[in-house]
């Protein structure tokens, strides 16, 4: 269960693979209400899931760490994120057999 504070998420549509940022104090809650229609924007991607999440004591930071994924900087971080997430499964995987 998530803790009580802010949070900056980054959710994929399973439908389409494009992804929906944005920033929360109920992640839980929140991604429910995406996946239930009742956000005008993401209505038509359902299924989402969380791809990635950060949280913040502040509502200010939170925004703040949106803003960022939303701008060129912040696609290149996520971007990196997925390449070492992918590289750590590849070596994982490799380990394994």
């Amino acid at each position: 269960m998530l803790m009580p504070g802010y949070y900056a998420y980054v959710l994929k549509s399973e439908k389409d693979g494009k992804y929906y940022y944005g920033s929360t104090k109920d992640l839980s809650k929140r991604v429910s209400e995406h996946n239930k229609g009742k956000v005008k924007s993401t209505k038509g991607r359902r299924p989402l899931v969380i791809h990635y999440f950060e949280e913040f004591e502040s509502k200010t930071e939170a925004i703040k760490r949106e803003r960022f994924f939303k701008s060129i900087d912040g696609y290149k971080f996520l971007k990196d994120l997925k390449t070492d997430a992918v590289k750590k499964q590849e070596n994982f995987q490799s380990k394994g057999t």
